[in-house]
């Protein structure tokens, strides 16, 4: 994801992790836990593409395979990206057009705090930071590739300026 200075608002009357809000100009957050600080270890999320009109029916689909209900939904209107995670799958829904440059990450790990994995990545020999540190909807984020050639982003989630 690239650098935004959107400021992430959640929707008048927050809809529950489960509703689908109408999506608008300002991003819309909704999460069951708001702030990675406390991760232990990083959670890993799985990247899913998908066409515009679908995230309801891929999630409905991961959530039925998983047996758990989606515990985040967001927009990130910057980018035109609708994202939802259910489990350790992150679905990410826009247009092919728009999809294109997240195809080349492989992954997305959801860390307790950005600046330390930075730290130790670029203490490591051969890792390439791509995109630097940078805002997005529910934190910071940064891409790295690592040195076997895996792409990760990197993201650490805080509660937006709302509370979410």
């Amino acid at each position: 994801m690239t650098e935004t200075t959107d400021t992430p608002a959640v929707a008048t009357g927050t809809p529950a992790v489960t509703d689908t809000p109408v999506v608008t100009g300002t991003p819309v957050v909704i999460r069951r836990h708001n702030d990675s600080s406390h991760l232990t270890e990083p959670r890993t999320l799985i990247r899913v593409y998908t066409p515009p009109g679908t995230l309801d029916a891929v999630t409905a689909f991961y959530e039925r395979l998983l047996g758990t209900e989606r515990d985040m939904y967001f927009t990130y209107p910057a980018r035109e990206l609708t994202l939802a995670v259910v489990g350790s799958f992150l679905l990410v829904e826009a247009a092919e057009d728009v999809l294109e440059p997240f195809r080349a990450t492989d992954g997305t790990l959801l860390v307790d705090s950005a600046d330390a994995y930075l730290n130790r990545l670029t203490a490591e020999e051969g890792t390439e930071i791509l995109v630097a540190p940078h805002r997005v909807p529910t934190g910071t984020g940064f891409t790295a590739r690592h040195p076997d050639g895996t792409v990760i982003e990197y993201v650490e989630h805080r509660p937006t300026p709302s509370g979410n």
